[in-house]
């Protein structure tokens, strides 16, 4: 088995998954211990004089150190796993499928931090926020939510009237607007960092709701579970809340208007 010598490879420290993803490499035998660098720590300049900072942060990095040549995202993933599997480095020359991984590395690298937040921000730069990529996750969090959403209240017609199709994606997208003009008056300048993560929340719940759809076969006609099972999940996405907006040092103000605009939503529902 292959392993891909006089590079190195730069990860996020503060990313859990980056640690465990380079890791993970070493342990393959793609990159040897040495071979994996945290780009929090001081990089020599003379080892790594190519080497844009800030993309760096952005987009994982890999370093020729032979040439001084360094690849990022979606370039650097291939040339790794290219050590063992060289067909793929014919990827590398097909331009319109290059672009494509690259959007799509972008997309998760630049929101890596509001899906899974660090607990500790040690490091001066972070990832550049990019409002494109935000706003695509935002939009796309808030449609597979709504979607799972509209499939679960079908499973609580006995407790919640049953509405229009789009009534979950009005209430969704309700909560992004009505929690963005909250966070702007409170901390303005964390707006996007806060709906990121709020959005993350609301996904998260909608995937552990969409387990239970799975199920729901197997369950049958017993909706007190299917409502038992709803409000737990609304239990841990509160307490999870708590968390990020702690990790975010915004207190409880967001916490309790997140709640409220629930609870209004669901006595409109019920009225």
């Amino acid at each position: 088995m292959k392993t891909l010598a006089n590079h190195l490879l730069l990860f996020d420290a503060e990313c859990p998954v980056c640690d465990a993803y380079s890791r993970a490499l070493v342990k393959k035998g793609i990159i040897t211990n040495d071979g994996r660098k945290a780009y929090q720590d001081n990089l020599n300049t003379e080892t790594c004089p190519l080497v844009d900072r800030q993309r760096a942060v952005n987009e994982i990095a890999l370093v020729n150190l032979q040439t001084g040549e360094v690849s990022y995202g979606a370039e650097s993933i291939l040339r790794l796993y290219a050590v063992q599997y060289p067909i793929l480095k014919e990827l590398l020359t097909l331009q319109p499928l290059m672009w494509l991984l690259n959007k799509l590395y972008a997309f998760i690298s630049l929101n890596r931090r509001v899906i899974l937040p660090p607990t500790k921000q040690l490091f001066g730069l972070q990832p550049a926020l990019k409002i494109h990529y935000r706003i695509a996750y935002l939009v796309i969090t808030w449609f597979i939510t709504a979607a799972i959403l509209t499939k679960y209240t079908l499973l609580l017609t006995d407790f919640i009237p049953v509405g229009g199709s789009l009534r979950e994606y009005f209430i969704c997208g309700g909560q992004i607007i009505f929690q963005g003009i909250v966070i702007s008056f409170i901390a303005k300048q964390k707006r996007w960092d806060y709906l990121g993560n709020m959005m993350t929340i609301s996904f998260t719940g909608a995937l552990l709701l969409g387990l239970m759809l799975i199920l729901a076969p197997l369950i049958g006609h017993h909706q007190i579970v299917y409502l038992g099972y709803f409000m737990a999940v609304a239990g841990l996405m509160f307490l999870e809340h708590i968390r990020r907006s702690k990790l975010l040092q915004l207190g409880w103000w967001l916490t309790i208007s997140w709640a409220v605009y629930r609870l209004l939503v669901l006595l409109i529902i019920l009225t």
